[in-house]
């Protein structure tokens, strides 16, 4: 017999859904938030999923505009849906309300629970098969860009500050370089040097946006490939999810974490650095993707850095492996006591040969960019 700590009927009954309660279900792929699909019986005798999901307020700390800006992207995009003659009710999230008209529910124990709409016929991916799948993802997230180019972005609250400011980011690994409270700077000397002798690009994204070069929009912050949803019949990627950490930002950052992340040809983890480089082909897959679906939503800034990107994100994420290790692993979840340190090298190899490919890097977004060889 299934069992839950949460009591999944009575958070169901708080929410407006179409029918009498018929059972449910725990998802368990997620690393942040409790998700569990819940069935209802309609008035024609057909069962409709839902999805449940309780938020982690440790993460997420304001429930409130977590929810307002999860709220305001989705009916911005129902809306550009609809008025292009898409299928609303599949190609994006939709927040059912409780029964006293809030967005999310508030248990006795101070959980807070959200309510969605249950996407069928739909899969995700954890890996990479074939090209094609990034292809189709870099398509979903670019018309993500695409669908929200003209969101009022003052509108967005900062849900986590300061995530991707690259400079901050760098001025919290000095700060335990110089702290030393886990007694680890000593042996880790040369990753703490491959990362101050990038430090001067920290801030060049930041540098731009200062200039008005670049501007903010809405970013995801969060460009997996586990977080598009793909229709089983097309394979079509259908639906970005995941949205808690939508947030002001600029869309370099997104590109450039799908490719950190997707194009790799290693584990984020990997103890072998000989298995870890940056696949062109997978490269080029996501740029075409991308910019293709996205439109004039990428502007020639945005082009011109492309593979700029990819590099600091990459940086940015193996700066701040390297930082929770100094402090002890306070952040991360480690299995090994060098987890925290061999993803920073996993991380720092990838930027190495990104380093080496940066011009035909550089050529594709550019060609791509410009039309040429789609």
């Amino acid at each position: 017999m299934k069992t839950s700590p949460f009591d999944i009927k009575d958070i169901a009954s708080r929410f407006c859904l179409p029918g009498e309660y018929a059972g449910w279900g725990a998802i368990r792929n997620g690393h942040i938030n409790d998700t569990y699909t819940v069935r209802v019986k309609c008035v024609d005798g057909t069962e409709k999923p839902f999805l449940i999901q309780r938020i982690n307020t440790n993460v997420f700390k304001d429930p409130d505009a977590l929810m307002e800006n999860i709220i305001g992207i989705t009916d911005h995009i129902r809306r550009f849906i609809a008025q292009n003659g898409g299928d609303a009710e599949r190609e994006t999230l939709r927040v059912y309300p409780t029964t006293d008209k809030k967005s999310y529910y508030r248990d006795g124990d101070g959980n807070c629970w959200r309510c969605y709409n249950f996407i069928a016929d739909s899969y995700s991916c954890n890996s990479i098969e074939n090209p094609r799948v990034f292809y189709n993802a870099a398509k979903a997230f670019g018309r993500f860009q695409h669908m929200l180019a003209d969101y009022p972005i003052e509108s967005l609250h900062e849900t986590i500050p300061d995530f991707h400011n690259t400079v901050k980011r760098y001025e919290a690994l000095e700060r335990a370089i110089s702290e030393d409270s886990a007694g680890r700077a000593g042996s880790v000397a040369r990753e703490i040097d491959f990362a101050r002798s990038r430090s001067g690009e920290a801030g060049r994204l930041l540098d731009l946006l200062a200039k008005g070069e670049l501007s903010l929009c809405v970013t995801h912050n969060d460009t997996k490939l586990n977080n598009v949803l793909f229709d089983r019949a097309t394979d079509q990627g259908i639906c970005v999810v995941d949205l808690d950490t939508v947030m002001p930002g600029l869309s370099l950052y997104d590109f450039g974490d799908a490719i950190r992340f997707g194009a790799n040809t290693a584990v984020e983890g990997e103890r072998d650095l000989e298995k870890v480089s940056v696949d062109m082909e997978l490269f080029e897959a996501y740029t075409k993707g991308y910019t293709e679906s996205a439109g004039a939503a990428v502007s020639e800034c945005e082009a011109n850095n492309l593979a700029f990107a990819s590099k600091l994100m990459t940086y940015e994420c193996g700066i701040r492996f390297l930082t929770d290790y100094l402090n002890g692993d306070v952040y991360f979840n480690i299995s090994q006591p060098d987890d925290n340190l061999a993803r920073c090298r996993t991380q720092f190899a990838l930027i190495s040969d990104m380093e080496a490919k940066m011009d035909k890097m550089e050529k594709i977004a550019s060609d791509v960019y410009r039309g040429i060889g789609k």
